[in-house]
């Protein structure tokens, strides 16, 4: 597993290669939790372009981190996303609170809080 943090005018962009699961989550959560607070983060987007794998601690990463942005006035993003990580996503309810797109170009776009 491997992380990138990208931030840019209020939106951090969290891009995760390889795997996602229970030995890596509480690393990117803690990560994701300081840069949200240190950095004042109004959009944060999931790139999970280069994600191979993700278990339910990674639907947990993810809904944790949108809970927190909400309480902050922000919102949460997937981008390209895999369509067997896509079904995950929607069969765990996360398609019907986060945002679901192509790219993180899209995400960008379409993710922006007023």
């Amino acid at each position: 597993m491997d992380m990138t943090l990208t931030e840019h005018h209020k939106t951090l962009v969290v891009k995760i290669i390889g795997e996602l699961d229970h030995h890596y989550a509480t690393r990117i959560r803690e990560t994701i939790d300081i840069e949200i607070k240190d950095k004042d983060i109004r959009l944060l987007i999931f790139d999970l372009s280069a994600l191979e794998f993700m278990d339910s601690s990674g639907i947990g990463v993810i809904m944790g981190r949108f809970r927190l942005m909400k309480q902050q006035g922000g919102k949460v993003c997937v981008a390209g996303a895999k369509d067997s990580l896509n079904k995950i996503i929607c069969l765990s309810g996360l398609s019907g609170l986060i945002g679901i797109y192509h790219s993180v170009e899209e995400a960008m776009k379409g993710g922006q809080v007023a």
